[in-house]
């Protein structure tokens, strides 16, 4: 049986650590590392060892009983949260690791979420419980306010040994989820190997969270937790169904070779087996040159794998994270349907800064390998600015980006500050009209442009007829509008949450070329954006913030000044909990200012909670001094030729020029 466990935690919780006992228990490594030695298995790279945390996540392979496991190690840093919401994408279970010291912190909370609304099935490790402080009741206490409370402590109330006995509050805690049982129960009919099914059952469907305890740096509970989580955990893998596979990761080698980490979900996959996968809308086919199975980062050249394995492959050249691979189509357009929606949102930009004797080439190349390994950079080089900007989730993965171009690259590079990572949409529904017709060329594009929900990006609609233009084309237009962020007339910053509808369009049997489409459809939306009002959005938190009552009252003025917006506040004994909503751009430094002014007492959990309309939009759009008419990417502008010379024809005048309106 294989199985994909993953390790999840608050940085310095101990979860390396603990990966590291697991691997040595099952004799995959001969001695144990420790993180302050800077010697452990699994954070392999130089960067990691010299500051003490998990950059990037990196997998182990062991065997248990019956069945191979790949295990998982994550980052904890909240910077570096969207290479951990990749890897939860192929887990069949997860090991939230907790401080019994610390207890739930912010960055726990947003594990327990994203496994959650990814059906990842989930087992906590108390941690540090030799600790002075450590508190295991005050602990599960906390995970059922702040988590769940269908948590059960398994540490005493399962005896694996024993004929897998269960006591009598694990009886009566599962019966309790369970109608059937909770009546046999009741009747005194209980059967043990019935319960215990649904013990298992219910672990792996959510609706039981076991707790399991011990001490990662001290060995203690180690051998017990791995048992128990073999017993606990299950898998059916089919391997005799067509190949599909799950792309979570991508890496390049030292040599620049292209490597992308896969998860198996059915069937089998050889050397030289061809392979299909959805890229920008086309399916593309190509062929496995060589099969590795990683343990951290080493590996073991095979010639094949089955469902449930976690493998990486040479020969793909294109595939992404989280996307579908399979050897037949329909099974690959089947579960494409699936959203792949993250939920981890990058909302800071920095400029890259590099030497200008650089050529740069060279360093559009680096950055498009990065962005390649890490697409939530989402790298773009603005033309017109002649500059790179890269999207981050705060200070520190700047700094850990640097050394890595250091290191692998020996490139100096440095970045500017942290910017707010703005957008843009409209207020109000709007026709785009856009047409290009310089000599030799045509085309014509009406769109209707209406704001969407929050959060939503952009969606399209398709009610051109076949009759004024061909599919070919309407499915031109409509990659035209996804092949990249377009830029919003305020500021241009990306746009976002819009509705767009293909009305209509034209083209000419003879004239219209490749690019014709384009001109036309990125002034139809600039022409469109140009007749209403925009609005400006920037991303928000959803804050909780725990203190002592003596400083309620200075947090409640400060989220005011900050432009938040809070519930009222709950009083426990002497502490107070105010939970509420409020910008990045104000918050984003406030845990410092907290820290401060409550001698390290107080807490603030922030999580991302989308975007909303600027607190300060006029300021912005001051600083920023974006003329939208000197943006000569974007132009609202159109083309139009008469008697065989072309002439421009400005935004306010073009509707009435438009040839699909005459």
């Amino acid at each position: 049986m294989n199985k994909t466990i993953g390790v999840l935690a608050h940085v310095d919780a101990g979860k390396t650590t603990f990966c590291e006992q697991i691997l040595y228990h099952t004799n995959s490594i001969r001695s144990r590392g420790r993180v302050d030695l800077k010697n452990t298995f699994l954070d392999n790279h130089d960067i990691e060892r010299q500051r003490g945390i998990t950059i990037f996540s990196e997998q182990g392979v062991f065997k248990y009983n019956n069945s191979k496991y790949y295990l998982v190690d994550t980052p904890g840093h909240i910077d570096f949260s969207a290479d951990m919401e990749r890897a939860i994408s192929i887990m069949d279970y997860a090991v939230v690791v907790i401080s019994s010291v610390e207890k739930i912190q912010s960055h726990t909370k947003t594990v327990f979420r994203l496994l959650k609304n990814n059906n990842v099935p989930i087992i906590f490790f108390a941690n540090k419980i030799d600790r002075e402080g450590a508190d295991i009741e005050l602990l599960i206490q906390d995970i059922k306010d702040n988590l769940t409370s269908d948590v059960v402590d398994l540490s005493e109330n399962l005896n694996i040994e024993n004929n897998k006995e269960l006591s009598d509050e694990l009886i009566e805690f599962i019966s309790e989820r369970d109608d059937l049982l909770f009546e046999k129960y009741l009747n005194d009919e209980y059967e043990n190997d019935l319960w215990v099914d649904r013990l298992k059952e219910m672990v792996k469907t959510l609706k039981i969270y076991p707790l399991l305890k011990g001490s990662a740096l001290h060995d203690i509970g180690i051998d017990e937790c791995l048992q128990k989580i073999d017993f606990l955990t299950y898998t059916s893998y089919d391997e005799n169904k067509e190949f599909v596979g799950k792309v979570y990761k991508v890496k390049y080698d030292e040599n620049k070779n292209r490597i992308t980490y896969i998860k198996a979900l059915q069937g089998k996959l050889k050397v030289k087996d061809e392979v299909n996968y959805n890229h920008k809308d086309k399916i593309l086919s190509e062929k496995i040159n060589s099969i590795r199975v990683y343990n951290s980062n080493k590996y073991e050249a095979v010639n094949d794998i089955k469902a449930g394995q976690i493998f990486a492959v040479t020969g793909i050249t294109q595939a992404i994270s989280k996307a579908y691979i399979s050897q037949i189509d329909y099974n690959l357009n089947d579960i494409n349907k699936i959203s792949n929606k993250n939920e981890i949102i990058s909302t800071l930009k920095s400029k890259v800064i590099f030497d200008k004797c650089l050529n740069i080439k060279d360093i559009l190349n680096i950055f498009k390998i990065l962005d390649s390994e890490e697409p939530a950079l989402n790298v773009v080089w603005d033309e017109y600015l002649k500059e790179m900007n890269i999207h981050v989730m705060g200070k520190i993965q700047l700094e850990i980006l640097k050394d890595v171009i250091k290191n692998r690259f020996g490139v100096d590079i440095e970045f500017g500050k942290c910017e707010i990572l703005y957008k843009e949409t409209v207020k109000e529904r709007t026709i785009g009209y856009g047409h290009f017709e310089p000599l030799g060329h045509y085309a014509e594009v009406h769109l209707l442009i209406e704001p969407n929900k929050r959060d939503c990006s952009i969606t399209f609609k398709n009610n051109a007829h076949v009759d004024e233009i061909s599919i070919g084309n309407q499915n031109l237009i409509k990659t035209h509008l996804f092949e990249k962020e377009h830029k919003g007339v305020l500021c241009g910053y990306p746009l976002t949450d819009l509705s767009i509808t293909l009305l209509t369009a034209r083209a000419h049997n003879k004239h219209t070329s490749g690019g014709d489409f384009r001109q036309a459809t990125l002034r139809a939306l600039r022409q469109g954006l140009d007749q209403v009002e925009s609005i400006l959005l920037e991303p928000y938190y959803r804050f909780r913030i725990e203190v002592d009552l003596n400083n309620m009252g200075r947090v409640l003025s400060d989220i005011q000044k900050m432009n938040g917006e809070f519930n009222p506040p709950e009083t426990f004994k002497d502490k107070t909990i105010i939970e509420g909503r409020g910008p990045v751009a104000t918050f984003m430094e406030y845990s410092l200012e907290l820290a401060t002014f409550t001698k390290g007492n107080g807490t603030i959990s922030l999580v991302f909670d989308g975007y909303d309309i600027c607190h300060n939009s006029q300021e912005v759009i001051e600083q920023i001094g974006y003329d939208k008419d000197s943006d000569s990417e974007y132009t609202s502008n159109s083309i139009f030729c008469s008697k065989g010379k072309a002439y421009v024809v400005p935004s306010e005048d073009v509707k009435n020029h438009m040839h699909c309106l005459k």
